[in-house]
Protein backbone atom coordinates (compact mmCIF):
# COMPACT_ATOMS: atom_id res chain seq x y z
CA UNK A 1 0.00 0.00 0.00
CA UNK A 2 1.37 3.27 -1.02
CA UNK A 3 2.26 6.03 1.44
CA UNK A 4 0.92 9.51 0.81
CA UNK A 5 3.40 12.32 1.92
CA UNK A 6 1.66 15.58 2.43
CA UNK A 7 3.67 18.88 2.05
CA UNK A 8 6.88 17.05 2.16
CA UNK A 9 9.91 19.00 1.08
CA UNK A 10 13.06 17.34 0.22
CA UNK A 11 16.51 18.37 1.46
CA UNK A 12 17.72 18.99 -2.09
CA UNK A 13 15.06 21.52 -3.05
CA UNK A 14 15.55 23.57 0.12
CA UNK A 15 19.25 23.95 -0.52
CA UNK A 16 18.61 25.13 -4.06
CA UNK A 17 16.28 27.89 -2.92
CA UNK A 18 18.76 29.21 -0.42
CA UNK A 19 21.53 29.42 -3.06
CA UNK A 20 19.33 31.40 -5.41
CA UNK A 21 18.45 33.85 -2.64
CA UNK A 22 22.09 34.36 -1.78
CA UNK A 23 23.02 34.95 -5.42
CA UNK A 24 20.25 37.46 -5.88
CA UNK A 25 21.31 39.36 -2.77
CA UNK A 26 24.97 39.46 -3.90
CA UNK A 27 24.04 40.74 -7.35
CA UNK A 28 21.76 43.36 -5.80
CA UNK A 29 24.52 44.66 -3.54
CA UNK A 30 26.98 44.93 -6.46
CA UNK A 31 24.44 46.81 -8.55
CA UNK A 32 23.75 49.17 -5.69
CA UNK A 33 27.49 49.78 -5.29
CA UNK A 34 27.88 50.60 -8.97
CA UNK A 35 24.95 52.99 -8.87
CA UNK A 36 26.38 54.61 -5.73
CA UNK A 37 29.78 55.16 -7.38
CA UNK A 38 28.14 56.66 -10.47
CA UNK A 39 26.05 58.93 -8.29
CA UNK A 40 29.11 60.16 -6.41
CA UNK A 41 30.94 60.84 -9.73
CA UNK A 42 28.01 62.84 -11.06
CA UNK A 43 27.85 64.83 -7.84
CA UNK A 44 31.60 65.59 -8.08
CA UNK A 45 31.26 66.71 -11.71
CA UNK A 46 28.33 68.93 -10.84
CA UNK A 47 30.19 70.39 -7.87
CA UNK A 48 33.25 71.02 -10.04
CA UNK A 49 31.14 72.71 -12.69
CA UNK A 50 29.39 74.82 -10.05
CA UNK A 51 32.78 75.73 -8.57
CA UNK A 52 34.09 76.61 -11.99
CA UNK A 53 31.08 78.81 -12.65
CA UNK A 54 31.52 80.62 -9.35
CA UNK A 55 32.36 84.34 -9.51
CA UNK A 56 36.10 85.19 -9.82
CA UNK A 57 37.99 88.45 -9.23
CA UNK A 58 40.42 89.08 -12.09
CA UNK A 59 42.92 91.98 -12.21
CA UNK A 60 43.09 93.45 -15.71
CA UNK A 61 46.07 95.75 -16.48
CA UNK A 62 45.77 97.48 -19.86
CA UNK A 63 48.57 99.89 -20.86
CA UNK A 64 49.54 100.30 -17.21
CA UNK A 65 45.99 101.01 -15.98
CA UNK A 66 44.66 98.38 -13.60
CA UNK A 67 41.03 97.44 -12.99
CA UNK A 68 39.39 94.53 -11.16
CA UNK A 69 36.53 92.69 -12.86
CA UNK A 70 34.18 89.95 -11.64
CA UNK A 71 33.54 87.06 -14.00
CA UNK A 72 32.17 83.52 -14.13
CA UNK A 73 33.98 82.64 -17.33
CA UNK A 74 36.56 79.87 -17.27
CA UNK A 75 39.19 81.03 -19.83
CA UNK A 76 41.15 84.17 -20.74
CA UNK A 77 39.59 84.28 -24.20
CA UNK A 78 36.08 84.16 -22.72
CA UNK A 79 36.99 87.01 -20.36
CA UNK A 80 38.25 89.15 -23.28
CA UNK A 81 35.00 88.49 -25.17
CA UNK A 82 32.97 89.28 -22.07
CA UNK A 83 34.83 92.60 -21.58
CA UNK A 84 34.71 93.44 -25.34
CA UNK A 85 38.50 93.60 -25.48
CA UNK A 86 39.92 93.15 -28.98
CA UNK A 87 43.59 92.31 -29.49
CA UNK A 88 45.74 93.19 -32.49
CA UNK A 89 48.42 90.72 -33.58
CA UNK A 90 51.11 93.11 -32.32
CA UNK A 91 49.62 93.45 -28.80
CA UNK A 92 51.25 91.66 -25.86
CA UNK A 93 49.21 89.63 -23.33
CA UNK A 94 50.64 87.92 -20.26
CA UNK A 95 48.58 84.70 -20.66
CA UNK A 96 47.42 82.56 -23.55
CA UNK A 97 43.81 83.15 -24.60
CA UNK A 98 42.94 79.47 -24.07
CA UNK A 99 44.44 79.30 -20.58
CA UNK A 100 42.18 78.67 -17.55
CA UNK A 101 41.13 81.52 -15.29
CA UNK A 102 41.53 81.33 -11.53
CA UNK A 103 40.32 83.65 -8.85
CA UNK A 104 42.85 86.44 -8.24
CA UNK A 105 44.66 86.04 -11.59
CA UNK A 106 46.29 89.12 -13.17
CA UNK A 107 46.09 89.60 -16.93
CA UNK A 108 48.45 92.25 -18.36
CA UNK A 109 47.82 93.66 -21.85
CA UNK A 110 50.21 96.08 -23.61
CA UNK A 111 48.65 97.75 -26.62
CA UNK A 112 50.99 98.15 -29.61
CA UNK A 113 51.24 101.72 -30.94
CA UNK A 114 52.39 102.91 -34.36
CA UNK A 115 55.76 104.64 -34.69
CA UNK A 116 57.48 105.94 -37.81
CA UNK A 117 61.27 105.81 -38.11
CA UNK A 118 62.95 108.19 -40.58
CA UNK A 119 66.56 107.15 -41.17
CA UNK A 120 69.00 106.88 -44.08
CA UNK A 121 66.54 108.55 -46.45
CA UNK A 122 63.78 106.02 -45.75
CA UNK A 123 60.55 106.19 -43.74
CA UNK A 124 59.21 102.96 -42.18
CA UNK A 125 56.25 102.42 -39.84
CA UNK A 126 56.08 99.76 -37.11
CA UNK A 127 53.76 98.67 -34.30
CA UNK A 128 55.53 98.25 -30.98
CA UNK A 129 54.91 97.76 -27.27
CA UNK A 130 58.36 99.07 -26.27
CA UNK A 131 58.60 101.92 -23.75
CA UNK A 132 61.49 104.06 -25.05
CA UNK A 133 63.06 105.07 -28.36
CA UNK A 134 66.21 103.16 -27.43
CA UNK A 135 64.29 99.91 -26.80
CA UNK A 136 62.44 100.37 -30.12
CA UNK A 137 65.79 100.69 -31.94
CA UNK A 138 67.08 97.59 -30.13
CA UNK A 139 63.96 95.63 -31.09
CA UNK A 140 64.11 96.75 -34.73
CA UNK A 141 67.89 96.46 -35.05
CA UNK A 142 68.39 100.14 -35.92
CA UNK A 143 72.04 101.07 -35.26
CA UNK A 144 72.94 104.56 -33.99
CA UNK A 145 76.50 105.82 -33.47
CA UNK A 146 77.63 108.25 -30.78
CA UNK A 147 77.91 111.02 -33.39
CA UNK A 148 74.39 110.54 -34.77
CA UNK A 149 71.53 112.73 -33.58
CA UNK A 150 68.14 111.24 -32.63
CA UNK A 151 64.91 113.25 -32.32
CA UNK A 152 63.37 112.73 -29.81
CA UNK A 153 66.24 111.44 -27.65
CA UNK A 154 66.90 107.75 -27.04
CA UNK A 155 65.49 108.05 -23.51
CA UNK A 156 62.17 109.58 -24.68
CA UNK A 157 58.97 107.61 -24.11
CA UNK A 158 56.83 106.12 -26.86
CA UNK A 159 53.50 107.75 -27.74
CA UNK A 160 50.98 106.85 -30.47
CA UNK A 161 51.97 107.96 -33.99
CA UNK A 162 55.40 109.07 -32.78
CA UNK A 163 57.86 110.09 -35.51
CA UNK A 164 61.49 109.26 -34.74
CA UNK A 165 64.18 110.91 -36.86
CA UNK A 166 67.80 109.75 -37.09
CA UNK A 167 70.31 112.27 -38.45
CA UNK A 168 73.53 110.58 -39.56
CA UNK A 169 76.55 112.70 -38.59
CA UNK A 170 79.88 112.13 -40.35
CA UNK A 171 83.14 113.98 -39.75
CA UNK A 172 85.94 114.13 -42.31
CA UNK A 173 89.39 115.68 -41.93
CA UNK A 174 90.68 117.39 -45.07
CA UNK A 175 93.84 119.29 -45.90
CA UNK A 176 93.53 122.77 -47.40
CA UNK A 177 96.67 124.28 -49.01
CA UNK A 178 97.17 128.01 -48.47
CA UNK A 179 99.62 130.14 -50.42
CA UNK A 180 101.70 132.48 -48.29
CA UNK A 181 102.80 135.46 -50.41
CA UNK A 182 106.37 136.56 -50.14
CA UNK A 183 107.29 139.94 -48.69
CA UNK A 184 109.30 142.64 -50.33
CA UNK A 185 112.35 143.73 -48.37
CA UNK A 186 114.03 146.99 -49.35
CA UNK A 187 117.65 147.67 -48.46
CA UNK A 188 119.50 150.91 -48.90
CA UNK A 189 122.28 150.81 -51.47
CA UNK A 190 124.71 153.75 -51.37
CA UNK A 191 126.11 152.76 -54.76
CA UNK A 192 122.81 153.42 -56.54
CA UNK A 193 121.48 156.86 -57.25
CA UNK A 194 118.44 158.00 -55.32
CA UNK A 195 115.31 156.78 -57.05
CA UNK A 196 117.05 153.80 -58.65
CA UNK A 197 116.26 150.23 -57.56
CA UNK A 198 117.72 146.80 -58.28
CA UNK A 199 116.35 143.32 -57.54
CA UNK A 200 118.92 141.48 -55.45
CA UNK A 201 116.86 138.33 -54.76
CA UNK A 202 113.69 137.09 -56.42
CA UNK A 203 110.83 136.25 -54.05
CA UNK A 204 108.88 133.01 -53.91
CA UNK A 205 105.59 132.21 -52.19
CA UNK A 206 105.38 129.80 -49.28
CA UNK A 207 102.87 127.05 -48.66
CA UNK A 208 100.91 126.21 -45.52
CA UNK A 209 98.60 123.19 -45.24
CA UNK A 210 95.70 123.56 -42.83
CA UNK A 211 93.92 120.48 -41.46
CA UNK A 212 90.20 121.13 -41.22
CA UNK A 213 87.46 118.91 -39.81
CA UNK A 214 84.26 119.09 -41.87
CA UNK A 215 80.93 117.97 -40.44
CA UNK A 216 78.17 116.49 -42.62
CA UNK A 217 74.59 115.71 -41.55
CA UNK A 218 72.73 113.22 -43.77
CA UNK A 219 75.34 113.89 -46.44
CA UNK A 220 75.03 117.70 -46.35
CA UNK A 221 77.90 119.94 -45.22
CA UNK A 222 76.99 121.96 -42.10
CA UNK A 223 80.20 123.23 -40.47
CA UNK A 224 83.96 122.97 -40.27
CA UNK A 225 86.56 123.34 -37.52
CA UNK A 226 90.22 124.30 -37.89
CA UNK A 227 92.54 121.70 -36.31
CA UNK A 228 96.13 122.71 -37.03
CA UNK A 229 98.49 123.78 -39.79
CA UNK A 230 101.84 122.65 -41.21
CA UNK A 231 104.33 124.89 -42.97
CA UNK A 232 105.49 122.94 -46.03
CA UNK A 233 107.49 125.77 -47.55
CA UNK A 234 108.55 129.07 -46.09
CA UNK A 235 108.22 132.13 -48.33
CA UNK A 236 111.41 133.69 -49.65
CA UNK A 237 111.44 137.44 -49.49
CA UNK A 238 112.10 139.56 -52.55
CA UNK A 239 115.07 141.81 -51.80
CA UNK A 240 115.31 145.12 -53.58
CA UNK A 241 118.21 147.51 -53.35
CA UNK A 242 117.10 151.14 -53.14
CA UNK A 243 119.60 153.77 -54.15
CA UNK A 244 120.65 156.40 -51.62
CA UNK A 245 123.50 158.00 -53.56
CA UNK A 246 122.75 161.63 -54.17
CA UNK A 247 123.42 162.96 -57.66
CA UNK A 248 125.63 165.94 -58.30
CA UNK A 249 123.73 169.10 -57.39
CA UNK A 250 122.21 170.88 -60.39
CA UNK A 251 121.25 174.48 -60.22
CA UNK A 252 117.51 174.58 -60.61
CA UNK A 253 115.87 176.84 -63.11
CA UNK A 254 113.47 179.41 -61.76
CA UNK A 255 109.99 177.89 -61.70
CA UNK A 256 106.78 178.00 -59.75
CA UNK A 257 106.80 175.16 -57.24
CA UNK A 258 103.59 173.34 -56.36
CA UNK A 259 102.56 173.31 -52.76
CA UNK A 260 103.64 170.24 -50.85
CA UNK A 261 103.24 168.90 -47.35
CA UNK A 262 105.80 166.68 -45.64
CA UNK A 263 104.20 164.24 -43.19
CA UNK A 264 107.32 162.26 -42.21
CA UNK A 265 110.85 163.48 -42.89
CA UNK A 266 112.35 161.44 -45.72
CA UNK A 267 109.42 158.99 -45.69
CA UNK A 268 106.09 160.21 -47.07
CA UNK A 269 105.42 163.18 -49.30
CA UNK A 270 101.92 164.25 -50.26
CA UNK A 271 101.37 166.64 -53.14
CA UNK A 272 98.32 168.30 -54.54
CA UNK A 273 97.96 165.64 -57.25
CA UNK A 274 97.30 162.89 -54.59
CA UNK A 275 100.62 161.16 -55.24
CA UNK A 276 102.61 159.59 -52.43
CA UNK A 277 106.16 158.27 -52.37
CA UNK A 278 107.41 156.03 -49.61
CA UNK A 279 110.63 154.01 -49.58
CA UNK A 280 110.99 154.18 -53.34
CA UNK A 281 107.39 153.19 -54.11
CA UNK A 282 105.18 155.90 -55.63
CA UNK A 283 101.44 155.61 -55.97
CA UNK A 284 98.31 157.67 -56.32
CA UNK A 285 95.54 157.36 -53.80
CA UNK A 286 91.80 157.87 -54.09
CA UNK A 287 91.14 158.85 -50.51
CA UNK A 288 93.06 159.72 -47.36
CA UNK A 289 91.66 158.52 -44.02
CA UNK A 290 93.12 159.88 -40.77
CA UNK A 291 92.77 158.78 -37.14
CA UNK A 292 92.14 155.13 -38.05
CA UNK A 293 92.11 152.63 -35.16
CA UNK A 294 93.47 149.12 -35.72
CA UNK A 295 93.13 145.70 -34.10
CA UNK A 296 94.23 142.21 -35.21
CA UNK A 297 92.60 138.78 -35.63
CA UNK A 298 93.62 135.19 -36.44
CA UNK A 299 92.04 132.03 -37.89
CA UNK A 300 93.22 130.24 -34.73
CA UNK A 301 90.44 132.00 -32.85
CA UNK A 302 87.33 129.93 -32.22
CA UNK A 303 84.67 130.57 -34.89
CA UNK A 304 87.07 132.32 -37.33
CA UNK A 305 87.36 130.47 -40.62
CA UNK A 306 89.94 130.69 -43.40
CA UNK A 307 87.59 132.13 -46.02
CA UNK A 308 87.06 135.90 -46.25
CA UNK A 309 83.90 137.82 -47.05
CA UNK A 310 85.27 138.45 -50.56
CA UNK A 311 85.86 134.70 -51.17
CA UNK A 312 89.67 134.67 -50.82
CA UNK A 313 91.72 132.75 -48.24
CA UNK A 314 93.02 134.79 -45.32
CA UNK A 315 96.71 135.57 -45.82
CA UNK A 316 99.11 137.17 -43.38
CA UNK A 317 100.79 140.24 -44.86
CA UNK A 318 97.84 140.89 -47.19
CA UNK A 319 94.39 140.47 -45.64
CA UNK A 320 92.60 143.13 -43.60
CA UNK A 321 88.96 143.43 -42.51
CA UNK A 322 87.26 146.79 -43.20
CA UNK A 323 83.91 148.53 -43.31
CA UNK A 324 82.92 148.25 -47.02
CA UNK A 325 81.14 151.60 -46.73
CA UNK A 326 84.50 153.24 -46.00
CA UNK A 327 86.94 151.05 -47.99
CA UNK A 328 85.60 148.93 -50.89
CA UNK A 329 86.36 145.20 -50.79
CA UNK A 330 89.18 144.22 -53.14
CA UNK A 331 90.95 147.59 -52.92
CA UNK A 332 94.54 148.04 -51.82
CA UNK A 333 95.50 150.49 -49.10
CA UNK A 334 98.70 151.70 -47.53
CA UNK A 335 98.71 151.86 -43.70
CA UNK A 336 101.39 153.91 -42.04
CA UNK A 337 103.54 151.69 -39.89
CA UNK A 338 102.08 148.50 -41.43
CA UNK A 339 102.49 148.67 -45.21
CA UNK A 340 100.39 147.60 -48.18
CA UNK A 341 97.29 145.55 -47.37
CA UNK A 342 94.20 144.45 -49.31
CA UNK A 343 90.60 144.89 -48.07
CA UNK A 344 89.29 141.29 -48.27
CA UNK A 345 87.25 140.69 -45.15
CA UNK A 346 84.57 142.26 -42.96
CA UNK A 347 83.50 141.93 -39.34
CA UNK A 348 80.51 142.73 -37.18
CA UNK A 349 82.61 145.06 -35.00
CA UNK A 350 84.44 146.71 -37.93
CA UNK A 351 82.53 149.93 -38.47
CA UNK A 352 83.69 153.32 -39.70
CA UNK A 353 87.38 154.23 -39.49
CA UNK A 354 88.48 150.89 -38.09
CA UNK A 355 90.67 148.15 -39.59
CA UNK A 356 91.32 144.56 -38.41
CA UNK A 357 94.74 143.20 -39.55
CA UNK A 358 95.01 139.42 -40.12
CA UNK A 359 97.81 137.26 -38.63
CA UNK A 360 98.19 133.48 -38.80
CA UNK A 361 99.29 133.28 -35.15
CA UNK A 362 96.75 134.11 -32.44
CA UNK A 363 99.66 135.02 -30.16
CA UNK A 364 100.89 137.61 -32.68
CA UNK A 365 97.36 138.99 -33.12
CA UNK A 366 96.94 139.40 -29.36
CA UNK A 367 100.36 141.02 -29.11
CA UNK A 368 99.35 143.53 -31.83
CA UNK A 369 96.81 144.99 -29.40
CA UNK A 370 94.98 148.19 -30.37
CA UNK A 371 96.57 151.06 -32.27
CA UNK A 372 95.05 154.48 -32.86
CA UNK A 373 95.68 157.59 -34.91
CA UNK A 374 96.97 155.86 -38.07
CA UNK A 375 96.74 157.34 -41.55
CA UNK A 376 95.45 155.14 -44.35
CA UNK A 377 95.77 155.79 -48.09
CA UNK A 378 92.98 154.15 -50.12
CA UNK A 379 94.64 153.28 -53.45
CA UNK A 380 92.35 151.14 -55.62
CA UNK A 381 91.98 147.59 -56.96
CA UNK A 382 95.60 147.49 -58.30
CA UNK A 383 98.60 147.14 -56.01
CA UNK A 384 101.33 149.73 -56.70
CA UNK A 385 104.59 148.40 -58.06
CA UNK A 386 108.09 149.65 -57.42
CA UNK A 387 109.31 152.61 -59.43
Amino acid sequence: MGVFRKNETTHGSRSSSMSYALRWKHDKVRLISIFAILAIAVVCIVLAWVYGQASKSIHLVIDGKEQTVETRTSSVGSLLDEQSIELKPQDDISAAVDSELKDGDQIVIDRAVKVTVLADGKSNSYYTTEDTVKSVFTKLGVSVSEQDKVYPSLSAGITPDLKIRVVRVNKHTVEEPITVPYQVVKKKDPTLLVGKTKVVQQGSNGKVVSRVEKVFQDGEFVSKRWLNKTVEKKPQAKIIAVGTKKPEPVKPKPEVLSASITREPGAVKISQNNKVTKGGVSFKYKKLIKNVSMTAYSSEESGIGTKTASGTSVTEGRTIAVDPKVIPLGWWVYIEGVGFRRAEDTGGAIKGNKIDVYYDSLKTANKFGRKKGRTVYVIGPTKPELN
